[in-house]
């Protein structure tokens, strides 16, 4: 699958603080696009910023990051309204994510540190980054898998699913009273065995929620936007983490915070309902926006409406006092403050139930779910994201303790360890490569050795140009992931595939490894704190045998073999198999690519039987 190239943003509402469109109103009323008319290059390289791919937009009401694939971000910030030209993010390594709040920034990079600014991290100078994942005081726990952002607290995740917590504690969102601790300069632990951390651009309030699906909150509680029960709704402050009982029924996806309210995406485990994924909400109705008329809701309940019936939620996104929403009926949905257009309805209406936003003439209009919605503070962009790569997938795992199987010596002594299957089909097809990467890693730092590994598994030699050209005499620099993991597909040594799955008397094997990078239910089953590492089988016999060699194949690949003839059972055989393997997050989805290639297939038979009569 080719990578859709970024062209398109549309943006909508506060055009200020800071200013993103010259020459227009502090209002854009309905979507227009926004372009980037300023060009630049980054330090050694030689393309123009603005022809590159756009990763990820965070916005609040100081300042506007934009996050390329090539692991650089440029901000536009408030003090340059007057000429609003974006500011490079000054950062040697390369930009995973980035995330914005009130008033604090933070960008995650691809070697698991944190950078941020504001008061809270660097008193001094608090417009200048500085590493605040270095100040965790546990050294083995300072590579960081996450980033989120409150109004002026930053949330971070580390590879050992600890959650920590720095800055502002006004509201007890650090977990802690704000009496003895009011702000915190270094980040300060908050909970173990964290799966997901959960907050919002400008909220006082955070949700954090463990390996068992169990959910924990506390700050801000004075509409009720941490979903406690009744009996808690007199608290507006909870300032210790707090178990939150009465959750939906199913799996949650995600929750998106805003000033006060919060939003929760949950999929539906029962296999027989059509309708997997359902929004719900609590918090304050009229200013903020939980898509319902009546009084502020205290607990966690669902968004009804008849524009998301017979309807799937594929993103939403909340700002400060607004939520829109994109369907797979590729209808955009919000509702909340629109005293800026954020909206994007042409006025200013306040809209307390959801309502259907008309989209411009989007660039790829027929299939809507390529398209990414970021809410602002009070402003909304609309974009088309790339896809998502196997690169990253290895990096995140690469990070990972539990599947390390080969180790190399540092020439400080310090131990690194890899993945073995993964170097194998990385490294030229010489037995004698590891014994070369061996030798290289002991002249080289920590540091220096992981970047060696990320550029090993992303193919990537922009990590580290110097180091790169000391390994790429050993490793196949022309071979795509993609074909790395086609060719363990195709590879018939069965004993590097060390997980079963048995469907109808006969055993497929795969490497854990890839139903890690694939499958949120291999990646709970093998990644908890309470693993059983044995070799489990799991019995699916479900899914036909053409429509099992489809899921085998897009396991390794992402992608449909070309030859495949797409049906209607098929479709529904494999959507069944989507909702157990719980596939749902990838991108592209299985889903979407088996709907696009059987309508491409039948326009061409059609097409024909035309030509023919």
């Amino acid at each position: 699958m080719n990578l859709i190239p970024l062209n398109d943003i549309y943006f909508f509402g506060r055009n200020e603080n800071p200013k993103l469109i010259q020459n227009k109103t502090k209002k854009i009323t309905k979507p227009i696009k926004f372009k980037f008319k300023f060009k630049f290059k980054f330090k050694n390289e030689n393309e123009n910023e603005n022809e590159k791919q756009i990763k990820q937009i965070s916005s609040s009401c100081f300042s506007t990051i934009f996050l390329f694939e090539n692991g650089k971000a440029i901000e536009y910030l408030n003090e340059n309204d007057s000429n609003p030209k974006p500011e490079k993010i000054q950062i040697e390594e390369n930009i995973q994510k980035v995330t914005v709040g009130v008033e604090n920034e933070a960008i995650l990079t691809k070697e698991g540190n944190v950078f941020a600014k504001e008061s809270y991290a660097n008193p001094n100078n608090p417009n200048q980054f500085i590493n605040i994942s270095s100040l965790i005081e546990d050294k083995n726990d300072r590579i960081i898998e996450d980033i989120v952002s409150g109004w002026n607290s930053t949330y971070l995740l580390t590879s050992n699913q600890n959650a920590y917590g720095i800055g502002s504690n006004e509201y007890g969102q650090l977990g802690l009273d704000p009496e003895t601790l009011e702000e915190k300069e270094k980040p300060i632990l908050m909970m173990k065995n964290v799966s997901k951390i959960f907050s919002g651009i400008c909220s006082y309030h955070v949700f954090l929620l463990n390996s068992n699906q169990e959910l924990f909150g506390c700050g801000d509680n004075n509409y009720g936007q941490l979903g406690l029960r009744k009996s808690k709704r007199k608290q507006t402050r909870i300032y210790n983490l707090t178990k939150i009982q009465n959750i939906p029924k199913g799996k949650i996806i995600d929750i998106k915070s805003g000033y006060n309210h919060s939003i929760m995406l949950i999929e539906n485990e029962n296999q027989n309902q059509d309708l997997k994924r359902k929004l719900y909400s609590c918090g304050n109705h009229l200013y903020n926006g939980i898509g319902k008329k009546n009084k502020d809701t205290y607990e966690f309940t669902e968004i009804k409406s008849s524009l998301l019936k017979n309807d799937n939620i594929l993103d939403f996104s909340v700002g400060y006092s607004h939520t829109l929403i994109l369907t797979s009926n590729s209808k955009l949905i919000g509702f909340g403050s629109n005293n800026y257009c954020q909206l994007g309805t042409g006025d200013t209406n306040y809209q307390l139930i959801p309502i259907q936003i008309k989209l411009p003439k989007l660039r790829f209009n027929e299939n809507i779910s390529y398209y990414h919605i970021s809410c602002g503070d009070y402003k909304s962009f609309l974009c088309s994201p790339p896809f998502s790569n196997l690169e990253e997938d290895l990096i995140k795992l690469f990070r990972r303790k539990e599947f390390y199987d080969i180790s190399f010596k540092t020439k400080n002594g310090e131990i690194i360890e890899a993945h073995k299957l993964i170097l194998k089909y990385r490294l030229n097809q010489n037995q004698n490569q590891i014994e070369k990467l061996q030798e290289i890693i002991s002249t080289k730092s920590i540091k220096e050795s992981n970047q060696i590994f990320e550029m090993i598994y992303s193919n990537n030699s922009k990590i580290n140009p110097i180091l790169y050209s000391e390994i790429k005499e050993i490793i196949n620099s022309n071979e795509k992931i993609e074909e790395t993991m086609k060719r363990i597909y195709l590879n018939e040594n069965e004993n590097e595939k060390d997980f079963i799955i048995e469907r109808k008397e006969k055993k497929y094997k795969f490497p854990k490894l890839i139903l890690i990078m694939r499958s949120e239910l291999y990646r709970g089953m093998f990644l908890s704190v309470i693993n059983d590492t044995s070799n489990k089988v799991t019995d699916y016999s479900e899914l036909s045998n053409k429509s099992f060699q489809i899921f085998e194949y897009w396991i390794y690949s992402n992608q449909i073999k070309d030859d495949i003839q797409i049906t209607k059972e098929i479709i529904q055989e494999l959507k069944r198999g989507i909702d157990y393997f719980q596939l749902n997050e990838t991108n592209p989805n299985l889903f979407d690519l088996l709907i696009n290639k059987f309508n491409n297939q039948n326009q061409k038979k059609r097409k024909l039987k035309f030509e023919c009569f």
